[in-house]
């Protein structure tokens, strides 16, 4: 992996001369110096229609959300389980 970070402006440039002006993938990826692993991915991800891929990344940060607030109820549970187990056998 490279490590450069490109703008989704520029991702969406390379998708529009593939998609829209038929230039095939190999060619523009040699020509603008990248993988064609990355312009097939990023051809995956913007020839959707702006309101799916929206959609789309708006449900990703949503699960994110819920398997952070899912890891943190799950760890104050496991707390309660183990308080729970330490005074009761204080109690006996």
């Amino acid at each position: 992996m490279s490590g450069i970070r490109y703008t989704e402006e520029f991702k969406r440039d390379a998708v529009a001369q593939v998609t829209e002006r038929g230039y095939s993938v190999n060619a523009v990826a040699r020509r603008l110096g990248i993988s064609t692993k990355s312009l097939y991915d990023w051809k995956a991800r913007y020839h959707e229609p702006e309101p799916e891929r929206l959609q789309a990344a708006s449900d990703a940060a949503e699960i994110r959300r819920l398997k952070a607030e899912l890891a943190r109820v799950t760890e104050e549970r496991d707390i309660l389980k183990k308080a729970t187990a330490y005074f009761a056998k204080d109690a006996t």
